[in-house]
């Protein structure tokens, strides 16, 4: 009976091990000294998890749940959420560790999160709202589809090879296809391995451009819109690139500062120091490897002089002064400091990393310049 009066007036820290088919559930109680205690296992479907809350709030316990984020989403989260219950998702890869730990099962997962939530010891991630999560996958779906595209090229390639059949011109062009339609093989089975090959890269070119218009036709409902048009002022940056980066960013003004925002896409040098010795080493490549991806590959396009192309010219005309201004002064800056980079001897991979980085600073600032309307 005491300890129902102390849980009653302190919070009830529920740590949820997820899986598809069911969820293992530790609670640890308030205070610092609260007893820590495996509750069992629960079905993972809706009716389960409102039993556990039901059960686990009654006599007035405020109840904090957590689970790592996974491959089962953010539904528990909403639910509970939904139910006036506090729930974070929790970054794994943040998860305090014991040394020596050489013992992992459900409930010790579920133990240590319900622990080390009490003890504030965990991070939470951002959770997107449906829409904007919808959003995201569509643009993960195009990503796949462009893997699956240079996947496909890649076996037709292979098999050309293997065939001793060399074209020394640009590839996937109209007259590439042309020299693919007039190949001969002495063997007709190849010729069927050659159409199967050349329908395969048809079919995944096909579904890229597919996805590619339902971004642009998705896109007018969605309330970061404002920021992907804003994003396009840049260089690096036209629709499908501007798109994925706020799909899997999210709203930028949660970043107090643009230096979280490097840290939080993994662009900053990781460090070892000890006393007056400081190590910094490569990239620490924490957080989203998607958009840090995406920022990499729009910083090669800094290597040549600024300008504005007539493209960039015409996704910028409907854009206020504001974000224009910051687009050139982000090309000025990054062009020239790649170049100056370069000159000294770094690696290109190097510099590039170098420029991305900065280049998520204007990202931060051009976002900050829109206002994102209220849902």
């Amino acid at each position: 009976m005491h300890r129902r009066r102390v849980m009653g007036d302190r919070i009830g820290y529920v740590g949820l091990d997820v899986h598809k088919e069911g969820i293992v559930v530790a609670v640890a109680e308030g205070g610092a000294r609260g007893e820590v205690r495996e509750y069992g296992r629960i079905a993972n479907t809706r009716s389960a998890l409102d039993g556990l809350a039901r059960k686990l709030g009654r006599e007035g316990v405020k109840l904090r749940f957590c689970y790592e984020a996974g491959p089962c989403g953010y539904g528990i989260q909403r639910q509970l959420s939904a139910g006036g219950h506090d729930c974070v998702v929790v970054a794994p890869s943040l998860i305090p560790k014991r040394a020596g730990e050489r013992v992992k099962t459900d409930q010790r997962d579920a133990v240590s999160l319900a622990r080390l939530d009490r003890a504030g010891e965990l991070t939470a991630v951002w959770v997107p709202d449906p829409g904007h999560e919808a959003i995201r996958d569509l643009v993960r779906a195009r990503l796949d589809a462009v893997h699956a595209l240079r996947r496909a090229r890649q076996q037709l390639a292979g098999f050309l090879l293997r065939q001793g059949c060399h074209y020394r011109r640009p590839a996937w062009t109209k007259l590439h296809h042309r020299w693919l339609a007039g190949l001969k093989f002495e063997q007709a089975m190849h010729h069927l391995v050659l159409e199967d090959y050349i329908a395969a890269v048809e079919a995944a070119e096909a579904r890229r451009d597919r996805l590619t218009a339902q971004i642009a036709a998705m896109l007018p409902d969605w309330t970061l819109a404002p920021v992907v048009a804003a994003l396009q002022a840049m260089r690096g940056m036209a629709l499908v690139n501007a798109a994925t980066l706020i799909a899997e960013l999210g709203d930028l003004s949660r970043f107090a500062n643009p230096r979280q925002l490097m840290a939080y896409l993994g662009l900053v040098p990781s460090e070892h120091s000890s006393g007056a010795s400081v190590k910094r080493g490569g990239l620490t490549k924490a957080g989203n490897s998607a958009a840090r991806r995406l920022l990499v590959e729009a910083a090669w396009t800094y290597r040549f002089p600024a300008r504005v192309s007539r493209e960039l010219l015409l996704r910028q005309e409907e854009l206020p002064k504001a974000i224009r201004e910051i687009a050139w002064k982000a090309q000025t800056r990054l062009c020239a400091r790649y170049r100056r980079l370069a000159r000294t001897g770094k690696p290109a991979n190097v510099v590039t990393a170098a420029i991305a980085r900065e280049l998520a600073g204007f990202v931060w600032a051009i976002a900050r310049q829109v206002t994102i309307p209220a849902r």
